[in-house]
């Protein structure tokens, strides 16, 4: 029994299904594009993608790496040169697998696989740039430093434009404001208050005059002595 045995062997041998699964993953490198069966398709996937991963890094160990799977030169050389270009922003799911029913004959179920970028008319975001993906790495830091960072770069004919503005706009509250206040004063209900305000600070001015002569004497005296 094969409980919680995963992977379909597809009937085969181990060294069978290898063999089988590199030349279906030689096929769609070459031709972007294969028709089988949905099992094979569905084995070939997780076969072929964590190769296209590997080619994403072009270096001499991960192209040793893939060639000791696929056994073919001019495929390694497709995937490493153009598929990798192709795919080189996506994270991951590089393939496709559409049902096409059911086989004449045998009646098996077959299945379209293909790489997702290749197919022009089927991937509705063909041509259009991905956004970085945001990260919640920093936290409100990296969000607080970007906001500086930002404000730092303001141009300064912006900033004096933007101070015109906010004076523009304070200018008329400032002069309704002291038109409000002259009412106030020249109300004949705030005649008396101007008045008493005027008497207080007479007041208060008569000692210190009549005490600066006699400062003035105190100083002469202190003088001659």
């Amino acid at each position: 029994m094969r409980h919680g045995d995963k992977v379909n062997n597809l009937g085969r041998t181990a060294s069978h299904r290898r063999a089988l699964l590199a030349n279906l993953a030689i096929a769609l490198i070459t031709h972007k594009r294969i028709t089988t069966t949905l099992a094979k398709a569905k084995a070939l996937r997780r076969y072929a993608e964590p190769l296209i991963t590997k080619a994403k890094d072009n270096t001499t160990h991960s192209r040793r790496v893939v060639f000791s799977y696929l056994q073919n030169k001019d495929a390694v050389t497709e995937l490493f040169s153009t598929i990798a270009a192709k795919v080189g922003d996506r994270p991951g799911g590089y393939v496709r697998v559409i049902k096409l029913g059911f086989r004449r004959g045998d009646g098996a179920e077959t299945a379209l696989i293909e790489l997702v970028d290749f197919n022009e008319n089927y991937n509705p975001n063909a041509g259009k740039t991905r956004p970085a993906k945001r990260t919640r790495r920093g936290g409100k830091k990296a969000i607080i430093e970007a906001a500086e960072n930002a404000n730092a770069n303001i141009p300064v004919a912006e900033a004096a434009a933007a101070e015109a503005v906010v004076e523009e706009a304070v200018a008329p509250v400032v002069e309704e404001t002291a038109a409000a206040v002259e009412a106030v004063v020249e109300t004949p209900a705030a005649e008396p208050v101007v008045e008493a305000v005027a008497e207080v600070a007479e007041e208060a001015a008569a000692p210190a005059a009549e005490e600066t002569p006699a400062a003035e004497e105190e100083k002469k005296e202190g003088e001659d002595a």
